[in-house]
């Protein structure tokens, strides 16, 4: 099945370029509320859910006893960009459980925000902290330390610690996580290719917590309600995940993920919504999903008019003069 058109680019009046995708709008019933092209796929999410690879930490006591807050909770559920706040931040959040950045396992790499130029100008490099994933990976470490096990490998699959994540991903989504769709993320730990269909019913019994006991309603709840309310820890100044929430607290959960998937959640609707640009393409998948959410909440014009502004973003010479933009298309409207 070749998936349809779902965005294109202009340059002018001219279509320059088109990306391709597919989407799926779940309730928490299982339910198919809209679907665009093969939803049944599979797609490694990457990043995209990241809140619920967090729920451990919640679930374990960890994030109580350690003392976290909306902003550490939305740090660990961040591809955050670096910023002198973030890096902070996860720094803070190893410190109580007794750690410092060598535990980290993810790897380094340079800031995706004007933080590289800081870095730069003092002579330093990038550590572990600078690590998109960092406060995710840092969520990881205090969930360890805090139910006693060994912290070292814990990337690894057949690890604790990524077991209990294996076991939260398999039990939110419904589908199967092993070893036959297992591959390794950037940021070095396990991530599995399922259907999209099963991470937007994942993210619709997220916001729901249809089906779920008592502790994983809670903690999904808190963990999605801290996002929304401190976007700028899932990700950084000028990032599209901080736009789409901040154009309605509370009323959008966003999360992006590396080659153009995107997941979220409306919680006045109870859905789901999980999307992949075929091409991998980022500015796509965040027109996609912009479109796709104002077309859900059509019913408050004022917010569907920022999101479907968000959705045309404009294409900028290197002056700032608009040369041309992002364009949904019918498929979307």
């Amino acid at each position: 099945m070749t998936n349809p058109v779902l965005v294109e680019v202009l340059r002018g009046a001219i279509v320059e370029s088109a990306h391709r995708g597919a989407i799926a709008v779940f309730d928490a019933d299982g339910k198919s509320v809209w679907e665009i092209g093969d939803t049944a796929r599979p797609v490694f999410p990457r990043s995209a859910v990241k809140a619920i690879q967090a729920l451990p930490l919640v679930e374990s006591g960890a994030a109580d006893a350690y003392g976290f807050g909306n902003r550490e909770l939305a740090l660990a559920c961040a591809s955050h960009s670096g910023q002198p706040e973030h890096v902070e931040l996860a720094r803070s959040m190893l410190a109580k459980a007794g750690l410092d950045e060598t535990a980290l396992e993810c790897g380094a790499h340079w800031p995706s925000h004007d933080a590289t130029i800081a870095l730069a100008r003092a002579g330093e490099v990038p550590n572990a902290l600078h690590n998109n994933c960092s406060g995710k990976h840092s969520g990881f470490l205090c969930t360890c330390v805090h139910v006693g096990v060994a912290h070292k490998g814990y990337v690894n699959a057949g690890h604790a610690e990524q077991e209990m994540i294996r076991d939260a991903m398999q039990a939110v989504t419904g589908a199967a996580h092993g070893a036959d769709e297992r591959a390794t993320d950037g940021c070095s730990i396990p991530t599995y290719a399922v259907p999209l269909r099963s991470f937007a019913l994942g993210f619709a019994r997220m916001v729901t917590t249809t089906g779920f006991g008592p502790e994983r309603a809670k903690a999904a709840k808190r963990l999605l309600s801290a996002c929304m309310a401190e976007p700028f820890f899932v990700a950084g100044t000028g990032r599209a995940d901080v736009a789409l929430m901040q154009a309605a607290p509370g009323r959008i959960f966003v999360k992006g993920g590396a080659e153009g998937v995107y997941c979220a959640a409306l919680p006045e609707l109870g859905l789901g919504i999980a999307l992949k640009c075929d091409d991998g393409a980022g500015r796509a998948a965040e027109a996609m999903v912009a479109a796709v959410i104002a077309k859900l909440l059509h019913a408050d014009e004022t917010l569907a008019a920022k999101l479907i502004k968000l959705a045309n973003a404009p294409i900028e010479s290197r002056i700032g003069a608009k040369v041309g933009a992002l364009r949904p298309t019918a498929a979307l409207n």
